[in-house]
């Protein structure tokens, strides 16, 4: 089994700051995951300081400043399986301010900053929809961003909803070798909701040796952490599932290597 921090990181509570997972507390280099779960009229905020943040209102609205510049209110939708996602771009050496005007959960994305990004609101249709996969392994894709966006020193975000029953982050994918244009070396969080929220999926994270081999039941609200190796997600029927990435590395790119004894399943 493996060294690594448990893989499964559960909420801390129902409200505040339910998950705050860090590079110390991955035992990684890169990426950062907090959720803030916050009751209309309620604040929160911060300092990026050497990181640069997307901010994702994973449900409910807030209004937004970034440096004292006031982006509004912003965000739509109160659940994440009812569209795309409203997010802004928080660069490195700013404050933020997150003002709930509803409910809401917001997701603060963090890795490395770097160059000369600006804040800026991503809304929803700024990356179209993406369908992957066929059968029992559509799932569907909300880039907020990409690594073709040229928006962000280090971070890429993504959303997926996976219907019950299916598949995603499938056949199984790796992506933990500094060895571009082939591969890149992406650590990865995934942050779970389910639908409805008593369902569970199941989360694979291994490498080709087994040297890391995890096998996890996944909750609403849980973290996944992906320090290496491949990573497969499977629903259970009646329970759709959705899933925000955070991924970064030393390079900005998405490059994966699929597990070769399941690329049969792409032909």
């Amino acid at each position: 089994m493996s060294n690594q921090p448990n893989l499964r990181v559960r909420p801390k509570g129902k409200t505040g700051l339910v998950h705050d997972v860090t590079p110390a507390s991955a035992g990684w280099t890169y990426v950062g995951f907090a959720l803030h779960k916050l009751a209309a009229g309620t604040v929160t905020g911060g300092e990026s300081g050497a990181q640069e943040l997307c901010l994702v209102l994973v449900s409910g609205k807030a209004r937004i400043s970034v440096n004292g510049e006031d982006f509004g209110e912003i965000g739509e939708r109160m659940s994440p399986f009812e569209g795309a996602p409203w997010a802004v771009y928080v660069p490195a050496g700013s404050d933020w301010a997150a003002d709930a005007t509803t409910d809401l959960e917001l997701a603060v994305c963090a890795a490395p900053g770097g160059g000369n990004h600006q804040a800026q609101v991503i809304p929803p249709g700024r990356h179209q929809r993406i369908t992957r996969g066929k059968g029992a392994n559509v799932r569907h894709v909300y880039n907020i961003m990409p690594e073709d966006d040229g928006a962000a020193h280090s971070l890429l975000v993504v959303e997926v909803i996976t219907p019950q029953g299916n598949t995603s982050s499938y056949p199984p994918h790796k992506h933990d070798q500094d060895n571009l244009p082939h591969e890149s070396l992406l650590e990865e969080t995934y942050f779970h909701r389910l639908n409805p929220p008593q369902g569970f999926a199941m989360q694979r994270v291994y490498t080709d040796d087994r040297s890391l081999d995890e096998a996890l039941v996944i909750e609403d609200g849980d973290v996944t952490l992906v320090p290496k190796g491949y990573h497969p997600v499977a629903t259970t029927a009646g329970y759709d599932l959705y899933y925000l990435n955070v991924m970064a590395g030393p390079k900005r790119a998405w490059k994966f290597h699929n597990a070769v004894e399941h690329e049969w399943l792409l032909k």
